[in-house]
């Protein structure tokens, strides 16, 4: 008997031990569908987002924007507020920082990094951290060379590298696919040619860093069975082969999805890391199971059209509906060992 307790008490030390040496670290990517300010760039054709516009977009309803986008993302809080936030639909630093210091994530203490891309609406993409357990290194944008292929310019890719508790490295990518406007045939191929510059980017990491950990997350404007994430990035839902370069959507056959167009729910946003990451003695790991689609109740509203919930969003058209966004977000949590 003295014998089985010892060992018990071994057992559960070993597990408080190995509980105690890995940190949870939460990372989200949301489209916050258009979250513009009231004021006209005169670059960016900005104009369906003013006070006089037929939308009546105003200064409160861009404040109540911000009120519920930081509602989102404290929601997806845990312990403590997610580690990274990716967001698309951002149109300049000044909503950034409205989210950040003005609205109620001012607590949060994020900081972020965003781009400028010519996308001629002027939305860009953006990575909200918390330098506590995310120490920046540096970022970098990848242009789409949108002329090559006779195509109106898209935004630009995020590359940020940062530092977490370990002192591993990750790199992390936040994306927004050339849209389906015109149809999903005659828009395919841009999002295939945006795809190849994507995975250029990140064969490159994988090449340079010794132990590469790779997270991509955004709007791809595409399913996961489509061309550009299946074929050309490569990204399939984790089985039990890994290898270490192969790129891994840990969205792929999740139950519902983040965008719902009449009617039915497809999975739109995505959350892809590299084989590394789902290595169980990697620094920096996950699995298919930590990755989820956020589902609160505040975010559905009941589809009087075609029946269930959709997402609640901000505009049906021009009429001002007053939600929260037209995706849903989507979360992973990783773990780091210290």
């Amino acid at each position: 008997m003295k014998l089985k307790t010892i060992l018990g008490v071994f057992v559960v030390c070993c597990t408080c031990l190995s509980v105690q040496a890995q940190q949870q670290f939460r990372v989200m990517e949301y489209n916050v569908e258009n979250l513009f300010d009231c004021r006209h760039d005169s670059l960016k054709n900005d104009k369906e987002f003013l006070p006089e516009s037929p939308k009546g977009w105003s200064y409160n309803r861009y404040q109540d924007k911000l009120k519920k986008i930081a509602k989102v993302i404290l929601a997806a809080s845990h312990e403590q507020v997610p580690d990274l936030v990716g967001l698309c639909e951002v149109e300049n630093e000044y909503c950034l920082d409205g989210l950040t210091r003005y609205s109620p994530l001012r607590d949060a203490g994020y900081r972020y990094v965003m781009t400028n891309s010519p996308d001629e609406r002027g939305v860009d993409v953006a990575l909200l951290y918390q330098p506590a357990t995310f120490r920046l290194i540096g970022s970098q944008y990848i242009s789409i060379p949108y002329k090559e292929i006779n195509r109106r310019p898209t935004r630009d890719i995020l590359h940020v590298i940062g530092r977490v508790v370990s002192g591993d490295t990750l790199d992390v990518f936040v994306c927004h696919m050339p849209s389906r406007s015109g149809g999903e045939v005659k828009s395919e191929p841009y999002r295939l040619f945006t795809a190849r510059h994507l995975r250029q980017a990140a064969d490159s990491v994988m090449r340079v860093r010794k132990t590469p950990h790779v997270i991509i997350m955004g709007d791809f404007n595409d399913y996961p069975s489509n061309r550009s994430i299946a074929e050309v990035l490569g990204a399939v839902k984790p089985g039990r082969k890994i290898q270490k370069t192969t790129l891994y959507n840990l969205m792929d056959g999740k139950e519902g999805g983040t965008y719902r167009y009449r009617g039915e729910w497809g999975i739109l946003d995505h959350m892809i890391v590299n084989g590394m990451m789902l290595n169980k003695k990697s620094r920096i790991r996950t699995n298919y199971k930590e990755a989820r689609i956020l589902t609160f109740p505040f975010l559905l509203e009941e589809d009087e059209r075609y029946g269930g919930d959709t997402p609640y969003r901000t505009y049906w058209g021009k009429r001002y509906h007053g939600g929260y966004s037209d995706h849903l977000p989507i979360a992973v949590d990783l773990y780091i060992k210290d």
